[in-house]
């Protein structure tokens, strides 16, 4: 039977448990800080497996006291839909948590691959086929919290863990909440580039209704978008600018980026990023687009010299592929000076030296940030002083 929020507040501790988790893990180094919590690995000490603990900061120190009551209310939130949704494989698994005076440790399964922003940004982007794995495994995902009324609204791939085997883990219900019968959601929380346009109208405008679970799938769409080019749909430096973009829906599949993207990822990209969230597509509806259905093909007789000739022809074309990949044609010296973006193993290179000296994505010609929208903080090496 799922729990309600008064049975959490009853699960809590009621006195002070931070020694009672040093006495059970061991700390170890640090993965990752937020505003308010620090992650860290730990080892459970009797069986020696490995987890992720968050340790949430609820003292005050960093805060005024409406702050961390709202913390500690937030906390518990996460917590309670964390249990509504511990039996799904695709969303992050809560192992335990601690409460004390101080803090809050919440201790998850260890996603040793990290995030799926870090492994983006490592290949750029990715392939139809990794890309339907991937985004099959999200929308179950979204598919089962939809179920349950939970609508998560910060999906993002800074919030999407990679385990051992490259499945993905949905993380971060921090800003998610569980909707009763008819409910609208008023506030503005998320992350800039992946709030759907009603959400934006909420804040904007007076007298407009509010929102609901397809916010979730729009982030889908622009998660989805990003996978396939690797750079955002609606980024722009102005804000507002951005901002007009996401209210109109204003997107485009541009070349060279797309060029090799069939038209059935797009066609479903298309059906997420819909303005009117009542027209748009639900998580349900998505996992039954073509994009991800794979067609029955009857069975066949076995045809012993037909398998053996396809077998030659196997081999003959492995031989040549492996022959032009060690010897692939040359590059024309006038497109190497002239439009070297256009030959896709340069684009990638230019891509991933741009990443690698500016700490992020640069986009072709007006020298956009292709990842701002994951950008919070100035690279350490970048940091310097004031000069006098």
């Amino acid at each position: 039977m799922t729990k309600t929020k008064d049975d959490v507040d009853a699960d809590l501790p009621d006195t002070d448990q931070a020694s009672e988790y040093y006495a059970l893990y061991e700390p170890k180094e640090i993965l990752g800080r937020g505003i308010s919590s620090t992650v860290r690995r730990c080892v459970e000490k009797k069986t020696g497996k490995e987890y992720a603990v968050k340790i949430i900061d609820v003292s005050g120190e960093k805060g005024e006291d409406y702050q961390v009551e709202q913390t500690k209310k937030d906390t518990l939130r996460e917590i309670n839909i964390l249990r509504m949704c511990e039996s799904h494989e695709n969303i992050i698994e809560l192992h335990d948590y601690f409460e004390s005076a101080a803090f809050i440790f919440l201790v998850f399964e260890l996603c040793k691959m990290g995030e799926l922003f870090d492994y983006l940004t490592e290949v750029v982007s990715l392939s139809e086929k990794r890309t339907r794995i991937i985004m099959r495994q999200l929308m179950e995902a979204v598919d089962f919290i939809h179920t349950k009324s939970i609508v998560h609204r910060d999906l993002k791939p800074e919030n999407i863990l990679l385990d051992d085997n490259m499945n993905i883990k949905v993380s971060d219900f921090g800003f998610a909440t569980v909707l009763t019968e008819d409910e609208e959601l008023l506030e503005l929380c998320g992350t800039p580039g992946y709030l759907a346009p009603e959400v934006l109208a909420v804040s904007m405008y007076d007298n407009v209704p509010g929102y609901g679970k397809a916010v979730d799938l729009w982030a889908c769409g622009v998660i989805m978008y990003t996978l396939l080019c690797g750079s955002p749909p609606f980024w722009h430096r102005k804000q507002m600018l951005m901002i007009r973009a996401i209210m109109q829906g204003s997107y485009s599949f541009s070349s060279p980026e797309w060029d090799e993207v069939s038209e059935t990822p797009k066609d479903l990209i298309k059906k997420m990023l819909v303005v009117d969230p009542n027209e748009r597509i639900t998580a349900k509806e998505a996992l039954a687009h073509p994009f991800f259905r794979r067609e029955l093909v009857p069975a066949k007789k076995f045809m012993a010299k037909k398998v053996f000739v396809s077998a030659i022809w196997c081999v003959r074309f492995f031989y040549r592929l492996q022959y032009f990949y060690r010897h692939p044609p040359p590059i024309s010296f006038e497109t190497v000076t002239t439009n070297p973006y256009s030959v896709k193993l340069m684009r990638k290179l230019i891509d991933g030296c741009a990443f690698g000296m500016y700490g992020h994505w640069v986009k072709r010609g007006d020298n956009q940030n292709r990842a701002a929208l994951f950008e919070h903080t100035l690279r350490e090496d970048w940091k310097c002083s004031t000069p006098t």
